[in-house]
């Protein structure tokens, strides 16, 4: 819809410095689009002010503020019980089917969660693409995190050719996946049986050949698995200590080990990794989890005296 509106006429060169101080004063007129004018921007602007001139714009519905929720596939999952932000979110876009509320954090040895259907299709199944590759997941059967979709791209342009990888946690096979793009192998494990089931699914559907999926304990993979990794991947934030000494029985010489934790502080477990024969560690920030703690990632590269 096109309709007269006031604005400033201002050079593009300060275009965006005006544009900030309308924003904090609360002049900037949100509902109509900036215009260009050969070397100049039209600057709507919700009333008269010195210097004003009225022109034409298009102006947009001004778009209904949602409450927070993050994306999975065509699920939105609320942090909060409120049904009529369900519905708008449900509203806002056509590709989501279900809004999700977790009734509970992650619990129990398969890691998942309580999920409440809020509004939509009553299913906590949905698809997944991430840089080309397609997961089909089920939030209430299995652990998934799209947040992580940043460290697997990370982790797999540290890669080179050929490698062998470990991925100890692997879920619904999102790492594994990703990595088997670049890997000789991935030996992909995890303890939950409905987990396994929808990484073999996902493995086939992307048409990975060089994934072995293994159902069984962590721990129990040094027995399992005789031939030493290149890298390996330790996503299991909450619970990742008590399974460092099977990676490091698992890692050749040199190789490298993606620890991921929950801390209060980002050196907290260097002094307890270090017990362990490490060449180098590297810690990052990977994302805020709670009010007074967040996700960090240690890299560890494995030092040449590491026990067969």
């Amino acid at each position: 819809m096109q309709t007269k509106r006031w604005c400033l006429k201002v050079h593009r060169s300060e275009g965006e410095k005006t544009r900030r101080r309308l924003l904090e004063e609360g002049l900037l007129d949100r509902l109509c689009r900036i215009r260009s004018d050969g070397d100049y921007l039209l600057i709507p602007i919700s009333g008269h002010t010195e210097g004003a001139v009225c022109e034409i714009f298009t102006c947009v519905p001004e778009k209904e503020e949602l409450p927070r929720f993050e994306q999975v596939g065509g699920i939105a999952i609320m942090q909060e019980d409120d049904p009529a932000g369900a519905a708008a979110i449900l509203a806002s876009k056509k590709t989501y089917h279900t809004v999700l509320y977790a009734e509970s954090a992650v619990h129990g040895p398969y890691r998942t969660k309580r999920y409440k259907v809020l509004a939509g299709a009553d299913t906590t199944a949905t698809e997944y693409t991430e840089y080309g590759h397609r997961f089909c997941i089920d939030l209430s059967l299995a652990y998934f995190s799209a947040r992580l979709s940043s460290e697997r791209q990370r982790i797999r342009n540290q890669m080179h050719i050929g490698e062998r990888v470990i991925d100890m946690f692997a879920g619904v096979g999102p790492f594994a996946i990703t990595l088997a793009d670049k890997a000789s192998v991935v030996y992909a494990c995890d303890i939950n049986p409905e987990a396994v089931i929808l990484m073999v699914t996902n493995i086939a559907r992307n048409q990975k050949k060089n994934i072995v999926p293994l159902l069984a304990d962590a721990r129990n993979l040094p027995g399992i698995i005789r031939h030493p990794a290149d890298r390996i991947i330790m996503n299991l934030p909450l619970h990742s200590i008590p399974f460092v000494q099977a990676a490091f029985q698992m890692a050749r010489p040199g190789g490298m080990i993606h620890l991921y934790a929950l801390v209060s502080q980002e050196d907290e477990y260097l002094e307890t990794l270090r017990r362990f024969p490490v060449e180098q560690i590297e810690h990052r920030y990977v994302r805020s989890y709670s009010p007074d703690r967040f996700h960090v990632v240690y890299d560890i590269i494995v030092a040449a005296t590491n026990p067969s």
